[in-house]
């Protein structure tokens, strides 16, 4: 294992990390209250698809923090860069709208900055 294996394990152990703290915040303070707040008005559809939604970015996160520790162990280059890019624009989207929305209040989107950090040069 070099420097890159090691830094693209370190950004996927990022990504995994806030995905759980990210679910855990979601189901609590967003999730949860919809649930509670809707009322008979609310298609059931729509009260059961919300907090699907609400976690879609929890999900893929993590998902994508696995495949940079996989890509470090198993994948060649090629593929290695190819997993950075995919999971990296979807770091880089949940770095900026986190940034956005809690106008740099919260310490996500610098945590996603330094695994996009990682990314490249894990990938390099």
């Amino acid at each position: 294992m070099d420097a890159h294996d090691a830094a693209l394990i370190a950004a996927g152990g990022i990504g995994c990390g806030v995905a759980v703290i990210h679910g855990l915040l979601t189901q609590r303070l967003m999730a949860a209250p919809f649930e509670r707040l809707a009322g008979p008005q609310v298609p059931g559809s729509v009260r059961r698809l919300t907090p699907m939604l609400l976690q879609f970015s929890t999900f893929n996160w993590f998902l994508g923090g696995l495949a940079l520790i996989v890509a470090a162990f198993a994948l060649d280059v090629e593929a290695r860069i190819a997993t950075a890019a995919l999971v990296g624009s979807s770091y880089l989207y949940g770095a900026l709208g986190n940034l956005w929305g809690t106008r740099g209040r919260h310490p996500g989107w610098a945590l996603y900055a330094i695994a996009l950090i990682l990314i490249a040069y894990g990938a390099g």
